[in-house]
């Protein structure tokens, strides 16, 4: 056997003898990987200690302190685990991200064999993984990103059928049959800054201050948190500039008192339609955000690896900072990588409010 000369050691895990690296290896221990590696003498590779593949006998298996003492030693590195490079995880965002850009830079939707192709995957694997990695099928984030090429060309382009086509849809009637559902309104009407729009609203109070709740017919698409109900009111109606505000009814206070109800008692949940509006890689975020559980935290830079953009923490944190609907897309959940409490567009007192909340829930 090649002993590993110095002494390895991660979290509290002690690699120091090779017992202690054969127990890693059986149990596909991740805080081993890159304290040690080891080789299969019978198949020539050599893995990292959390490879998935079939566990070798024993007698078979030798340890080294690095990839070059593997393949001084002869050994070829695993294709499944890639020890000499990145790890299988990091390899599929990256093949996800690649995926994207590809969808992004293109002026039609690529099809999936052909960005299953450029991630190096097969079509089944493709999708899955994709899915997985970012909350969103292809055709789910290709839809997103052609709606937000629609709003961003709706205001300059001399036609709505010139911005219909410029986003990369090939029909304006199918563009059409799905508009509402994508610009939550006509598209004459987006044109015109949502003029003709009604949005209901009210403001109700909580632990936390004032709150304000606001509605289109699809959803909820603000909940806004403040100090004074006249600066919230203020703030959808920059938000909306030419929407018709409408003083909510008697049903739509059933949804303000499930909003508050949620904010003081996270454990009741909340379940509302939303009308969620932003960017492909917003909705990415959002969609990520929504899947994190009531007294649970993620960094930023766990959210960019979750969406397959790993290199985006800066572009993560914007996202949530663009975010206008309040606990029921769970900013708040995002924390830094130390652990500590960073902006938050409502006060970072608020957010450590939710917070301790939903730890005690």
């Amino acid at each position: 056997m090649i002993s590993v000369a110095t002494r390895h050691r991660t979290g509290s895990a002690v690699y120091e003898s090779d017992a202690a690296r054969w127990a890693a290896v059986a149990g596909r221990d991740r805080r081993a990987d890159g304290v040690f590696y080891y080789s299969v003498r019978t198949t020539g590779v050599y893995c990292r200690p959390s490879c998935a593949a079939r566990l070798a006998r024993r007698e078979n298996v030798r340890f080294h302190a690095t990839c070059g003492d593997a393949a001084r030693a002869g050994f070829r590195p695993c294709k499944r685990c890639r020890p000499d490079g990145q790890g299988l995880g990091a390899a599929r965002a990256e093949a996800v991200a690649r995926a994207c850009r590809l969808i992004e830079a293109a002026e039609e939707v690529p099809s999936l064999d052909a960005l299953a192709e450029a991630a190096g995957l097969s079509r089944f694997h493709f999708h899955r993984v994709f899915k997985t990695t970012t909350g969103l099928t292809p055709k789910a984030f290709a839809a997103a990103h052609r709606a937000r090429r629609v709003r961003e060309a709706l205001p300059q382009s001399s036609t709505v059928t010139e911005a219909i086509y410029g986003a990369g849809f090939n029909s304006s009637g199918r563009f059409y049959a799905k508009s509402e559902q994508v610009l939550g309104m006509t598209p004459t009407r987006f044109r015109s800054g949502g003029s003709g729009a009604a949005i209901r609203f009210a403001v109700g109070e909580c632990s936390l201050g004032s709150i304000l709740v606001a509605a289109t017919d699809k959803g909820v698409c603000a909940i806004l948190l403040g100090d004074k109900p006249e600066a919230l009111v203020r703030e959808l109606e920059d938000r909306f500039p030419r929407a018709t505000l409408i003083g909510g009814d008697e049903h739509f206070e059933q949804w303000v008192a499930k909003v508050i109800g949620f904010v003081e008692a996270p454990a009741l949940g909340l379940d509302l339609p939303l009308d969620v509006r932003g960017t492909a890689f917003q909705q990415r975020v959002w969609q990520a955000l929504r899947k994190i559980p009531a007294g649970a935290t993620v960094t930023y830079s766990e959210v960019a690896q979750r969406i397959g953009a790993p290199k985006a923490v800066r572009a993560v944190g914007q996202a949530c900072a663009s975010n206008a609907i309040a606990v029921a897309i769970p900013c708040h959940r995002v924390v830094r990588n130390d652990g500590s409490l960073s902006g938050y567009r409502w006060g970072v007192e608020r957010k450590r409010a939710l917070l301790e909340r939903e730890a005690r829930s």
